[in-house]
């Protein structure tokens, strides 16, 4: 199969997954080494592709439904992720991506994608069983998440959510 041919069954792929698939996968999947993977999905995205890296794997962005956005300044301890996500998501939102300002760096985002309490739980798991040293750590806890939801209201509830929880900035 040629590369063209293995890029569009790739996103065929993603297109028909509601879950992150994982570089590996996706390489048993075509034949090809997980490096290869790496290199078509860069094609894609410079082809306006707007497949999503996360901790488990890729995802293809497909806006299926109108969505609310916000970006939240937050901070809190290591000890209080867990919390500050279900928060989120049990009030109807999703989490998107996580970034701080670093005063050298300037601004570092990453991926989150954090759906429901299961993606919480994984992404908790992941991060005491590697020993990762969360982004915000970076920033002495403050942090900013971009939120998804449904509704400004929804939006709203969550903020109110984090702020009694003394989270939100």
């Amino acid at each position: 199969m040629d590369g063209n041919k293995r890029r569009e069954k790739l996103i065929e792929i993603l297109k028909a997954s509601d879950k992150p698939i994982s570089g590996g996968e996706l390489s048993n999947l075509l034949s090809v080494s997980r490096q290869v993977i790496v290199q078509d999905i860069a094609l894609l995205r410079a082809s306006n592709i707007d497949i999503i890296s996360t901790t488990k794997g890729y995802l293809l962005y497909q806006n299926k439904d109108v969505k609310y956005q916000r970006i939240i300044r937050v901070k809190h301890s290591t000890e209080d992720i867990e919390d500050e996500l279900c928060t989120i998501v049990d009030n109807g939102g999703k989490v998107l991506d996580v970034h701080v300002i670093h005063e050298i760096y300037g601004q570092i985002v990453t991926d989150l994608i954090i759906r429901n309490r299961n993606d919480v739980y994984d992404f908790v798991k992941q991060v005491n069983e590697k020993k990762i040293v969360p982004l915000k750590e970076l920033t002495a806890g403050t942090h900013h998440h971009t939120i998804e939801a449904d509704s400004e209201e929804t939006l709203d509830k969550i903020e109110e959510a984090l702020r009694k929880k003394n989270y939100l900035l």
